[in-house]
């Protein structure tokens, strides 16, 4: 979600697959495609020549360069200054930078046996490399110059704001600790990293696991192109019949469409229960030592609990800022879930249908219940969502309010056989930024869920502008055959949320690479604010096409979508606010004891709450990615926080009479999206906005209010 060394959670974390400060000289491999300078177009990196034996020498070289710059700033005679410090520590590693998101991309896409064993590897020793930088007595001594003469240097606010950064970095990392503690945080750092990489890789591995095979006659309900993308998967493992996963486009339809509830209740409590069957793959023990580790970091940094250390530098600020936003959200969305729950029971009943509603029946019945408050399904839906036809329609948006376009490139290399490239320009005809999309799944291979991240993220170099290589990567349900790949309404909603990832990229335009990076709580509003472009009136007309007649969709099924497009918000949102809660709950804790179970814990912090059982946290523990990998810990709240913002600024837009107003359209890049962490993320969107944003807009999005 944000582009190197800054982008999204997993490559962050992947940065960290690197080795340590202290390397002996290391000899460059001419013949390393990760090493030598890379020719193609726009300096694409050669993804078809790179091979998994060349990361480690790749590396090894990568560091070996890093620390002689990082020796450099320290053994320098002169007295430390903003450019021979600050600058010069900001500008190190960038040959590491380009070499680990080209891994990073490689772990989330196309992940193997043996990256998945680089991975291992590299981890614990990145995590040292790491620690010896940003705990280096002698580089924090000269940072710590500049910074305490910061007043006397006459600098500008983007340099004021790199050398404040720099600093705060450094002190939050440990820099001020004495040496002792140093050593334990460097201990402590270490075995994070590998329990965040083992809890991602056993989290890929039993997704990857489970396999629900089917005869015709137990299929019930599930309509052609989930039948044959099913015999497609079946024949690919070797078997007849058809086959479900539980990746998301595999799982989720069949949940809202099978007739047969034993297998709904079989494939979602697999789904449920992954990484939590008490076998090698079980996550439960990693996340009791990666609380622990974290709570004992946190009060080894002066913090009583891992979310106060965490929120520090964060819009929100403090867990209790963050409890209170939930709250304020949680009884309404709670009251509109019971109120969805009550129109399934009651469909159950007029059907004599002898079940009471249980989780597993949730989706399917909810479909049953659209239908008939709505006369709308996403079977009516699907046709008009073809993939190139919505990819069409973000285009079409971009340029309505930026003036940008896109332009597919050929013959340039692919970071994976089924990814695209497109070149992006501005409104005055220069280059942006490419742009690769990466759509489709592929179980086992590719980590669940959708992101955007890249290759190189937007900076300067003597003066000249540098463009971006972006990625958004999605796992969308592929056409079978001849069909084209028609999205869900839920697809179509993320490659919107993904674009206004990539839009941020694009746009971002920073003097120094320390800046690049929007705080976790403000990252999710360019991206949020694209959805709401997804099924408006207009924007629907121009790419919901019919795959087959080429038939704009019919005004009465717009009508229809914009009616429903409130029903189920409660639900929606009570699953993602009772993983935010789980996630805050365990970040609060001031003390672990040593029976600590993962399964009581979780229970306690959805029953206390009053979450009924129909409706499980959206990520249960053992395979809450964001937060025991990392990228979103003590932050999944960030979405909803996002939400309260996108929501008030797409009302800019409404109150112009013009969603596609260009006067607000470039504010809003102007003022958020090129500025990135120039500033504080709240001042940013009062220059937007004029005024904080308030949570009316959001829960009448919603339908909550």
């Amino acid at each position: 979600m944000k582009m190197p060394v800054y982008i999204l959670s997993i490559v962050l974390f992947l940065l960290s697959y690197l080795l340590p400060f202290t390397m002996s000289a290391q000899t460059k491999d001419a013949s390393n495609p990760l090493l030598q300078k890379w020719s193609a177009p726009y300096e694409i990196p050669p993804f078809e020549k790179i091979k998994p034996e060349h990361y480690v020498p790749a590396y090894q070289y990568a560091m070996a360069e890093h620390n002689k710059e990082i020796k450099a700033i320290i053994e320098n005679k002169k007295p430390a200054t903003f450019e021979n410090t600050i600058v010069a520590y900001d500008n190190s590693g960038k040959l590491l930078s380009k070499i680990s998101a080209v891994f990073g991309s490689a772990s989330g896409i196309a992940s193997n046996p043996q990256i998945i064993a680089i991975a291992k590897e590299l981890s614990p020793l990145t995590s040292k490399h790491f620690n010896d930088i940003s705990l280096n007595e002698t580089l924090f001594k000269r940072v710590k110059q500049v910074y305490d003469n910061r007043n006397n240097l006459k600098l500008n606010p983007a340099q004021m704001r790199l050398l404040t950064e720099t600093y705060k970095r450094f002190e939050r990392n440990g820099a001020n600790l004495p040496n002792d503690k140093k050593e334990e945080i460097k201990k402590i750092n270490s075995r994070i990293a590998e329990l965040q990489l083992a809890f991602g890789q056993n989290l890929l591995a039993e997704t990857a696991d489970y396999t629900l095979l089917l005869s015709k006659d137990e299929t019930a309900g599930l309509d052609q192109n989930l039948l044959a993308a099913a015999a497609a998967r079946a024949k690919k493992i070797g078997k007849e019949g058809y086959a479900f996963g539980l990746d998301n486009p595999s799982i989720m339809p069949f949940l809202e469409n099978s007739e047969n509830r034993k297998y709904r209740e079989e494939i979602l409590n697999a789904y449920l229960n992954r990484c939590n069957r008490n076998n090698d793959k079980d996550n439960k023990s990693v996340i009791k030592e990666l609380i622990e580790l974290r709570l004992k970091k946190a009060q080894i940094m002066g913090f009583d609990n891992f979310a106060q250390y965490q929120l520090q530098d964060k819009m929100a600020k403090t867990p209790e800022a963050v409890y209170e936003l939930l709250d304020q959200i949680w009884k309404p969305a709670l009251k509109a879930a019971k109120k969805e729950a009550a129109d399934m029971e009651e469909i159950i009943k007029d059907n004599n249908i002898p079940v009471t509603l249980e989780a597993y029946d949730w989706r399917y019945f909810f479909e049953k219940s659209r239908k008939k408050n709505f006369d709308l399904s996403e079977a009516q839906l699907r046709p008009y969502f073809k993939l190139e036809n919505v990819r069409e329609g973000i285009f079409y948006v971009c340029n309505q309010l930026y003036g940008i376009t896109f332009t597919q490139l050929n013959n340039v290399p692919l970071p994976n056989p089924e990814a695209t490239a497109w070149l992006c320009k501005d409104v005055d005809g220069k280059d942006l930024g490419v742009l690769f999309m990466d759509m489709f799944a592929r179980p086992g291979e590719k980590r669940g869920g959708a992101w955007c991240g890249g290759f190189r993220s937007q900076a300067y170099e003597n003066g000249k502008k540098v463009i971006p290589l972006v990625t958004i990567v999605g796992n969308f349900t592929r056409g079978i055959g001849n069909e084209p790949a028609l999205l869900s309404s839920d697809e179509t909603r993320t490659y919107f949320h993904e674009f206004g990832h990539a839009l941020a990229n694009l746009f971002k335009d920073v003097p120094y690479d320390g800046l690049s990076g929007f705080p976790r709580d403000f990252v999710e509003l360019p991206s949020q604010i694209m959805e709401h472009w997804a099924f408006a009136p207009e924007v629907l007309k121009i790419y919901a096409k019919h795959y087959k007649t080429g038939e704009i969709i019919p005004k009465d099924l717009i009508d229809k979508l914009d009616k429903a497009g409130k029903y189920g918000q409660g639900f929606v949102t009570t699953e993602y606010l009772a993983a935010s809660y789980l996630d805050m709950d365990y970040h609060t804790l001031k003390s672990i004891p040593s029976n600590f179970s993962v399964l009581i814990f979780e229970d306690n912090t959805l029953t206390d709450r009053g979450l009924i059982r129909q409706i499980p946290p959206r990520y249960r523990s053992a395979y809450f990615q964001h937060t025991f990998t990392g990228g979103y810990t003590a932050g999944y709240y960030s979405y909803i926080w996002a939400g309260v913002l996108d929501c008030d600024a797409f009302q800019a837009f409404v109150e112009k009479g013009n969603i596609f107003d260009k006067v607000t359209a470039t504010k809003f890049r102007k003022e958020i999206l090129e500025k990135a962490n120039m500033e504080d993320a709240m001042d940013l969107y009062i220059k937007f906005r004029g005024k904080k944003p308030g949570i009316e807009a959001l829960l009448k999005n919603r339908g909550l209010n």
